[in-house]
């Protein structure tokens, strides 16, 4: 070994290398001999094992192997193998003076002589115990994160490759995808995603993003093992090395389906409740603007009845006289159809048997949609009775196979049917609980596209064309339904036809008999004549209701409101008849019979509105006249009203006759 000047240049070889090896602290550098026993002994050694020289040379370098080592005969193994090999390399537990422990790195080299006899072995030990607590914490830390992630189950926690490939799999994902560790972990995460995704090129567009960004969020639906699908929220988060190179990502996917359906099922109650004041706000509206209007229908009904009585028979007259008629009648039909929307018609509610309604209507529904349309009926034998007007729901049922027709321009079939259900916590249904009787009327006609299905029982809205519908008739039907405790539900596909169903409450009783038609009113001639109070707040309606009375033979005094009339009563006391409206201002119809019954409690009274606004529960037992009215209803309305006063509670109805 070449030498250089210095301090160093007086020290031989050997006192240089002795230096050396005892400058090395941070390793045991130790000599033994062929059996084991420890020659030489350095400062690093003395640091690492806690020996001094004198205490360890001369003594089996066994001693720094744990017990169960030496009786293994691991020490003598290590030797053997440096002896025949050359080299001995391992990492193990090894024991200090003091007796602690260490995990060391050993090596032992081989030493020989010249002739390449084995005179010894070099031994390199290092204490590893800083690394090793390092590694069991960074372990214990790893394994303590694999048991939280495992332990998630409410999310589906998994890495990815950078190519997309699925590289480990936590419990919750396979709670919400479905698949074992064994079967996807290796497969690419595409699978998730529905065939219209994969066709996109979802699954790697999402990577790209995340690869480019560092993250990406969506929520969308996903797919899993059983094929079933599912809304999921979904978090790829890009993983990066400390070189800054993109070596997989983070995936974690959460099932929403539960939170979108209480979504779904809140957005669709927000929409039903502001249909709900939509309509209602509109059958406010509809409901004055049908009072107004019944009001102008009886002033010019009244008036054209008194005329065709006292014009002369004239060929030219007549028919325009009739036909104005028939227009005012047309609109007090319009009227009852608004008022049915608004709900503001009064319903004869009764137990209806629906099969034996529909088999008395077939005669009718066939002349009405004509030779080209086949009805059908599917009924049970027994069917569950209705609760519902009987004379309105045979309009609606007019009404509907009408429509149908319309929608069977070439012809086809109408099928009317009715099944029972049990009806229950369905918020979807918007029916209180209890047992229902579906009545259907479906076609095989054109049908409606989405939109219009959804506005067909809008009032006022039609597809027929100018002039050939009002837009009512659905209105109608749901209105009775509504009123009667249930509701309207259509159903409708463009190009496969339509059904509409009435569900109306199961009725808890038997059927009722109908009432005996009411007798024919007496001539006007014969009647006794009477001095009349004639109240109401419209001057047209007063004036044509006295002028009917008039030509009765009645003498008449007239009111514009309810405190006029009591004003009257009590300057007039030969008054033996009061025919008052219902709905006016500051006192009601109503209210203006209770204050004249204090003081007249036998004084015959009638009340005439234009639709059902009494109070619920009413016990003023009057007799009531509906607008418009012809004289012969009015006649007819007197007639009972001087009869024996009827129970308490009980409001006998007169209805427009038929001409």
């Amino acid at each position: 070994m070449a030498t250089v000047g210095g301090p160093l240049a007086s020290f031989s070889d050997e006192a240089r290398y002795r230096l050396l090896i005892d400058a090395i602290t941070d390793y045991a550098i130790y000599m033994v001999d062929p059996e084991g026993i420890v020659a030489s002994w350095n400062a690093g050694a003395q640091r690492v094992k806690g020996y001094e020289a004198a205490e360890i040379i001369g003594q089996n370098f066994s001693r720094f192997y744990t017990e169960e080592d030496r009786l293994t005969g691991r020490p003598q193994r290590a030797l053997a193998t440096a002896a025949k090999e050359g080299r001995f390399e391992s990492e193990g537990w090894r024991v200090r003076k003091n007796g602690s422990r260490f995990w060391a790195h050993v090596i032992v080299d081989r030493i020989r002589d010249p002739s390449g006899a084995v005179i010894g072995f070099a031994k390199i030990t290092r204490d590893l115990s800083e690394r090793m607590n390092s590694e069991n914490i960074l372990s214990k830390s790893e394994q303590r994160f694999r048991l939280l992630v495992q332990g998630v189950t409410d999310y589906a926690i998994f890495m990815l490759d950078p190519r997309g490939y699925i590289t480990n799999w936590n419990t919750g994902a396979q709670k919400i995808k479905g698949y074992l560790p064994e079967e996807i972990v290796g497969e690419h995460f595409s699978r998730f995603y529905t065939e219209g995704d994969r066709q996109r090129g979802e699954p790697q567009r999402n990577l790209e993003i995340a690869g480019r960004v560092g993250r990406y969020e969506q929520e969308g639906v996903r797919v899993r093992k059983d094929g079933s699908q599912f809304w999921a929220s979904v978090v790829i988060d890009a993983i990066h090395d400390e070189n800054g190179d993109l070596v997989g990502f983070a995936k974690i996917t959460r099932d929403i389906t539960e939170r979108k359906e209480a979504q779904r099922q809140l957005d669709q109650t927000r929409e039903a409740l502001a249909q709900s004041q939509k309509m209602e706000a509109i059958g406010r509206l509809t409901g004055g603007i049908a009072h107004d209007f019944n009001n102008l229908l009886m002033a010019i009904l009244g008036s054209l009845e008194l005329l065709r009585k006292r014009l002369p028979d004239d060929a030219k007259i007549a028919p325009l006289l009739n036909n104005a008629i028939q227009g005012a009648e047309r609109g007090a039909s319009l009227t009852h159809r608004m008022l049915a929307f608004a709900r503001r018609q009064e319903l004869n509610l009764q137990t209806v048997d629906l099969r034996n309604l529909v088999s008395g209507m077939n005669v009718l529904l066939q002349q009405s949609v004509g030779p080209s349309v086949l009805i059908e009926t599917r009924f049970a034998m027994a069917p569950p009775l209705a609760r519902t007007d009987a004379s309105q729901l045979e309009a609606a049922l007019l009404n509907l196979a009408v429509n149908a027709r319309d929608a069977m321009p070439q012809g086809g079939r109408i099928t009317i049917a009715a099944r029972e259900e049990d009806i229950g916590q369905n918020p979807g249904m918007m029916l209180k609980p209890g047992r229902y009787v579906c009545l259907s009327v479906t076609d095989n006609g054109e049908g409606m596209d989405e939109d219009t299905a959804r506005r067909a029982s809008e009032p006022f809205f039609t597809t027929k064309g100018v002039g050939k519908g009002t837009g009512l008739g659905l209105s109608m039907v749901q209105g009775l339904a509504e009123q009667s405790g249930g509701r309207l539900v259509l159903k409708s596909k463009k190009g496969e036809g339509t059904t509409v169903e009435l569900w109306l409450p199961v009725a808890t009783d038997g059927v009722e008999k109908k009432a005996a038609p009411a007798a024919s009113p007496e001539p006007a001639g014969d009647a006794q004549a009477l001095v009349v109070l004639a109240v109401d707040d419209d001057s047209l309606v007063l004036m044509n209701t006295s002028a009917m009375l008039e030509d009765l033979g009645h003498k008449v005094f007239e009111a514009m409101s309810g405190r006029e009339a009591l004003d009257v009563l009590l300057r007039e006391k030969s008054i033996n008849l009061v025919i008052t409206d219902q709905s006016m201002p500051k006192m009601t119809g109503l209210e203006l019979a209770e204050a004249i019954r204090t003081e007249r409690p036998e004084l015959p009274i009638i009340l005439a509105t234009g639709y059902t606004d009494l109070a619920e529960g009413t016990k003023a037992g009057l007799p009531k006249l509906t607008k418009p009215f012809f004289q012969q209803d009015l006649a007819q309305a007197i007639t009972e009203a001087l009869k024996a006063p009827p129970p308490a509670g009980r409001i006998l109805k007169f209805t427009r006759s038929d001409r």
